[in-house]
């Protein structure tokens, strides 16, 4: 009979040495206010521009809608049939969205597709006052997250984007609230989605066909998520995510002023992530560290495994070195 004990290991401790020794210099430079790329993994920082600049995230903000509502779905306060009933203050909201009505009634689900794809400015406040029973309380809560989350430039005024002087976030902050949202694997039924539908209207009569705003989802191989973003103050932003082989990235550009210029900032970012970098994987959940023996006990030995996997950011140019050894 053995014990087995599980040891947890901070990717975030373990990159430290590495980002300093191994991150080359940037040769190039992004047509944006400011941006960032980092492995999803890990959160190391591959390339950064003006990254703690308070700047308007725009509709960038849904992120920590959507993050908000994973987290009270998988905690169980919610479910994903729970029925919302669309107030007055949701359907009047203006700029991008899906046309709710006051007084009729959608679900937890379709709320969160008409965010991911459309953007929808209705469904972000009607999901917001569903989840916290008031908009300004959970305003508060989206200011409490960041907070936890370490998000020290950012302060939300609503869960739009819409302009407000004291609503702003930083490239940083955004990929921050980025990394955690794809925690919830759930979200990418969304963010990866090109195309969908939801019926609206207090009679479900009308159809309101989504397409994604991230045209990346179609057209970057890989890409997987996040949000697009436009106000006139803010310009075009995007928080991006992408997949090939084991690594995972995450763009943020914000401040650009085209769109076509904000997705090819985005490509440009991401291409130079998975030209230059890999991730290795050192351990494997359950990979056994070592037995120990167990002195005058019930049991001979018990055995340490890893309590979850671990990878490694590293150069493509060292990964050889690093397998030979």
């Amino acid at each position: 009979m053995a014990l087995i004990f599980s040891v947890g290991i901070s990717p975030v401790y373990a990159f430290a040495n590495l980002d300093q020794k191994d991150n080359p210099k940037q040769t190039f430079d992004i047509d944006a206010k400011s941006g960032i790329l980092i492995d999803s993994s890990s959160g190391d920082i591959i390339y950064e521009k003006n990254i703690h600049e308070k700047l308007p995230p725009a509709s960038i903000t849904k992120i920590m809608v959507m993050l908000l509502a994973m987290e009270d779905l998988e905690s169980k306060k919610i479910t994903l049939e729970d029925k919302v009933v669309v107030s007055q203050n949701a359907a009047k909201m203006g700029g991008s969205q899906v046309y709710l009505e006051e007084g009729e009634v959608q679900t937890v689900q379709d709320l969160l597709k008409a965010i991911a794809l459309r953007s929808a400015n209705d469904a972000s406040t009607a999901l917001g006052e569903h989840l916290s029973g008031s908009l300004d309380l959970f305003i508060d809560r989206m200011n409490k997250r960041a907070k936890e989350l370490g998000m020290k430039n950012t302060h939300f005024k609503n869960t739009t984007g819409l302009p407000d002087e004291e609503h702003y976030s930083t490239a940083y902050d955004v990929s921050v609230m980025s990394r955690e949202l794809l925690k919830h694997p759930k979200i990418n039924d969304w963010l990866s989605l090109w195309m969908g539908e939801i019926k609206v209207g207090k009679k479900k009569d009308v159809t309101q066909n989504l397409v994604n705003t991230n045209n990346l989802i179609k057209f970057y191989q890989g890409a997987n998520g996040i949000k697009t973003g436009f106000t006139n103050d803010a310009g075009f932003c995007l928080s991006a995510s992408a997949k090939r082989g084991n690594l995972s990235l995450i763009s943020v550009i914000l401040g650009c002023n085209t769109a076509q210029v904000r997705f090819n900032e985005t490509k440009k970012l991401l291409d130079y992530g998975f030209a230059m970098y890999d991730s290795v994987t050192v351990n494997k959940k359950g990979d056994l560290i070592k037995k120990l023996p167990v002195a005058k006990g019930n049991i001979k030995e018990t055995s340490i495994v890893t309590q979850d996997s671990l990878n490694i950011l590293i150069k493509k140019v060292k990964i050889k070195i690093y397998k030979k050894k």
